[in-house]
């Protein structure tokens, strides 16, 4: 049930500023377009470590999940190097149906799909397309990375169509102590250590310990939600998967 009261049913930050890496909410910006700039280039390789190979099956059945279909026209947020955006083509039919949007061009330079799609250099925050542009519109991890969720959530739903479709996917810090320590060991030990192994660069190792940092800080999935909601989403519901993959689905109203 989402709560009635607009004080307590949405949230702006993902988290806090995480004091480890950023001092402010006004730093954190730089410091996230850093670090993905500089890493993009190792980036799919070590999701593929950490996903244990199973992360394109997933997306794809996510999307399909969430009601991406052939012809729609999609945005895909937080495009980075082109993970969700390559299932998305394989269920839309076509790469010119896809345009993606990033804050960093590193990332968006390293994908494999960099001349064959439309890519925008822009942040969630203020996307720059008329209103009811999209049928769908997909973000992977990326959330935790914004600035602003009730602005990102209002821009999400503006340039969708009526009745388009929403598809959040997050990883979220699971329920039990046992479960997040080790979550939390695999992700800001292990999977740092094989980084450091594989990659010459400093900040790959240093992404992938943020990464469980700002999950384990991120707000919780009942005020994504009602976040979701209150900017105006309708059918706003959550799908687990292992217990740790988010998504989170929504529709536009149809009016």
């Amino acid at each position: 049930m989402i709560n009635s009261n607009p004080s307590s049913s949405r949230v702006k930050l993902p988290h806090q500023p995480i004091t480890e890496y950023y001092s402010t909410e006004e730093e954190r910006a730089g410091f996230v377009r850093e670090m993905f700039d500089t890493t993009g280039a190792d980036y799919d390789y070590i999701e593929h470590l950490l996903a244990f190979g199973t992360g394109p099956w997933y997306r794809g059945q996510a999307l399909r999940r969430a009601g991406l279909k052939p012809g729609m026209r999609v945005l895909d947020v937080g495009f980075g190097t082109g993970l969700v955006a390559t299932k998305a083509i394989e269920i839309i039919g076509s790469p010119k149906l896809l345009t993606g949007l990033d804050p960093s061009p590193g990332m968006m330079q390293a994908s494999p799909l960099f001349k064959q799609i439309v890519l925008i250099e822009g942040r969630a925050e203020q996307i720059s397309f008329p209103d009811n542009s999209f049928d769908f519109l997909s973000m992977g991890y990326a959330l935790r990375h914004m600035s602003d969720l009730e602005r990102v959530f209002s821009e999400f739903l503006r340039v969708l169509k009526p009745g388009g479709k929403l598809c959040i996917l997050e990883i979220t810090k699971p329920e039990t102590l046992f479960g997040t320590a080790m979550l939390k060991t695999y992700m800001r030990a292990i999977v740092p250590l094989l980084a450091k192994a594989v990659s010459a660069n400093g900040n790959t190792s240093r992404l992938w310990r943020y990464y469980w940092d700002s999950i384990e800080a991120c707000t919780p999935p009942e005020k994504i939600i009602e976040t979701l909601a209150f900017a105006g989403f309708l059918d706003v519901k959550r799908h687990r998967e292992l217990r740790i993959f988010s998504e989170y689905q929504a529709n536009k109203s149809e009016s």
